[in-house]
Formats: structure tokens, C-alpha cells, sequence
């Protein structure tokens, strides 16, 4: 079983990172390869620009964006992998923008416009989402982000794999917060949550990722 993990969010060695770290570990207690993580902020790319070249009957790219930037090599070992670990911090009520055009690329690229098999994927991958926030989990589900997790499980369900998610809440962001202007937080409360919350957290991302190799 072939893993590769990839960090949606801007910031290396923090939340985001981190639990995708014991994602990863999880799936290497289960008998998987894994390879380092890919960080998407360190990549030059963009998003789908609807060439269609994906769609094309003759000389087309079925199943395969036909982009080639830094995302190309990167797409190329996700389809050839059998598991995919993405974690993304929710900015503006969604996962960030890196994270949106990766989903662009190898989603819509394997989406058939059929009524019925919709998925031009041959393979079988399965998914494990990791998503970070600074806010109690009481907001999110006032907020109804679920939406969002529920829109990545359909269409990553394409891919014709499990697609499983966890969601961590309330989360520490900076190294000092009285350097920032954030009274809307509680330090010492959001320092509790680090430290009593966040190790259960990373337990669930070992969890996440163990469980998508022995399915």
C-alpha cells in the first residue's frame, strides 16, 4: 500500500502539519510506504482553467489533468498511489486556496460527464481529510461546515475508495498570542485545548490514517 500525504496549509512544524505527521504514522503502523509530505505552498500552480483537455474524445487526457506545472508530478503519485492523507486549515469557511486547486486538478479531471459512470479513474484510492480550525466545534456546527466536508467526501468518492475525515477544533495559532491583536481568544483556555485536546487529536489522525490501509 502506497501513501502520500500532502499539507494544504502555509504553515510547517503546526497543527495542520502535525496531525497529518501522525496521519502518516498511523498508516506506516499498518504496513504502508509513505514518502515525505508534499507541501503545497511550496509549489508553483494553479487551479483548473477549464481547458476541457481532459474531456477531449481524440487526443484527449481522460483521468489526467493535462497541465503541466508543479502539481503535475505530484497529481502522477497521488493517481498511482492506493491512499491520499490531505489536511488544510478552514480559512473564510473552506480549506484554503492551495488546497481548492489541488481538488480542481485531480477531481475534476477524473469526472465523467456521463449520467451514469461518472468516474473515468480505473484505480482505487482512498481519502483521509484532516481539517483544522481555530474555532469550537459548537461554531463549526452553527456555522454548518459540515457542508464543505461533505461536498469534498462526493466528489472525492469518484476516486472509487473510502473517503474518511476528521475535524479538529479550537486550536492554538500562535507561539505568542500577545503579540496579536486576537481578544476574541482566550489564551489560557486555547492553551488548555493544546495541551489536553490536541494530543487526542493527533490519536484520531494516527487512527485516520492506520484505518485507510486496512480497509
Amino acid at each position: 500500500m502506497r501513501v502520500i500525504a500532502i499539507n494544504g496549509g502555509p504553515r510547517k512544524g503546526w497543527n495542520t502539519s502535525n496531525l497529518l505527521k501522525h496521519a502518516i504514522e498511523g498508516a506506516k503502523s499498518a504496513g504502508a510506504e509513505t514518502e515525505p509530505i508534499v507541501n503545497l505552498y511550496d509549489l508553483n500552480f494553479k487551479g483548473c482553467v477549464s481547458c476541457f483537455r481532459c474531456k477531449l474524445i481524440a487526443g484527449g487526457h481522460p483521468g489526467k489533468c493535462a497541465m503541466r506545472d508543479d502539481l503535475s508530478d505530484v497529481l502522477d503519485r497521488v493517481l498511482a498511489s492506493n491512499v491520499l492523507l490531505l489536511a488544510s486549515p478552514i480559512y473564510l469557511w473552506d480549506v484554503t486556496g492551495m488546497t481548492r486547486m489541488f481538488l480542481e486538478r485531480l477531481v475534476f479531471s477524473n469526472l465523467g460527464y456521463r449520467a451514469t459512470d461518472r468516474s473515468d479513474f480505473k484505480g482505487m484510492l482512498n481519502v483521509g481529510l484532516i481539517y483544522t480550525m481555530g474555532v469550537t466545534n459548537e461554531r463549526m456546527e452553527a456555522c454548518g461546515y459540515k457542508f464543505i466536508y461533505d461536498s469534498h467526501v462526493y466528489f472525492l468518492n469518484y476516486l472509487n475508495g473510502k473517503v474518511g475525515y476528521i475535524t479538529v477544533n479550537d486550536t492554538y495559532q500562535f507561539d505568542d498570542p500577545s503579540k496579536y491583536d486576537v481578544p476574541l481568544f482566550d489564551p489560557i483556555h486555547k492553551a488548555q485545548v493544546r495541551d489536553t485536546q490536541f494530543p487526542e487529536d493527533c490519536k484520531r489522525a494516527f487512527t485516520l490514517g492506520a484505518s485507510l490501509i486496512k480497509t
